[in-house]
């Protein structure tokens, strides 16, 4: 059988890397990223807990408008308790019918991830002109609501299509983060190019954890404390990247929310948390693009 390649970044086992240290000599970044979606009624894609239901299915409809009425503000609030920042995977729509959300990202500071126009669409249903012009209409978007434009983009559904890469690069954006093939960032070829991918977590993330797998919330708690754990004494050979992924109709649910706290209380109280960064994927992105030739693979 003939292996297609995607030619996008060479193979670079983890050990054989040079080493670096973060900003202050800090040896695991830390960030929390959330995802921020909106859905048309009736039509297109969308996140489920249960069975899907006849259209225009408001059971599932009305579950995933929770996240953004209620529980991305508890999530809000939880983060200001916490002290920590936040990177907000949103989609551009978010701005246009909910700016209350916006106003509250410019009043934190928070970072802005472009993440499509909506999440009822896929980028990789797209033609190369149309992938262009959402790209550059949610960029905009983005930009006059929340007070900054991102330079990081994660499509909806995670999904590309061949052109993505090309097409970001060219648009002004500086990292990626769909492709979830490592724990340092890593430099990926484009038609213009390089683009620097920056690692997001497939695995601790709240949605294939409890919608995909049907995990509970506890389950949720262990592994990022695990993850955390494993990778603080990984980070004494290379420093490494810890991303917690969250979507505001999944970890804004009370129950779950609280397994959730608990979980990042954890990391926060550790004995070894003076060698974490508690920082952004846009600041490892920055960061990382500083570092000697051949340092990022």
């Amino acid at each position: 059988m003939h292996l297609n390649r995607h030619g996008r970044y060479d193979y670079s086992p983890i050990h054989q890397r040079p080493r670096f240290q973060w900003p202050g000599g800090k040896k695991l970044a830390f960030y929390v990223a959330l995802n921020v979606e909106n859905f048309s009624f009736g039509e297109g894609l969308g996140h489920t807990p249960t069975a899907l239901g006849p259209t225009p299915d408001t059971r599932n409809f009305g579950w995933r408008d929770y996240g953004v009425r209620v529980g991305i503000w508890r999530i809000f609030d939880m983060m200001d308790l916490l002290g920590l920042p936040m990177s907000h995977l949103i989609n551009a729509s978010v701005c246009e019918t909910m700016p209350q959300i916006a106003e509250r990202i410019r009043q934190r500071g928070d970072e802005v991830i472009g993440h499509g126009y909506t999440n009822s669409e896929r980028q990789s249903d797209m033609d190369e002109p149309t992938e262009a012009a959402m790209i550059r209409h949610a960029t905009e978007t983005l930009a006059h609501h929340c007070g900054q434009r991102p330079y990081g983009w994660m499509g909806p559904w995670i999904a590309e299509t061949l052109h993505t890469p090309d097409i970001l690069k060219e648009a002004g954006y500086t990292f990626v983060m769909d492709w979830p093939a490592d724990d340092q960032p890593f430099w990926m070829r484009t038609r213009s190019g390089p683009i620097l991918s920056v690692p997001y977590p497939i695995e601790i993330n709240d949605s294939p954890t409890m919608l995909s797998r049907h995990q509970p919330a506890t389950d949720f708690y262990q592994m990022i404390v695990d993850q955390f754990e494993e990778m603080i004494t990984l980070s004494e050979q290379q420093s490494l990247v810890f991303g917690v992924s969250l979507h505001t109709f999944v970890a804004g649910q009370p129950f779950r929310l609280r397994q959730i706290r608990s979980a990042l209380t954890y990391v926060l109280n550790h004995p070894r948390f003076s060698d974490v960064w508690v920082t952004t994927p846009g600041a490892i992105a920055s960061y990382a693009i500083t570092l000697p030739e051949g340092t990022i693979p």
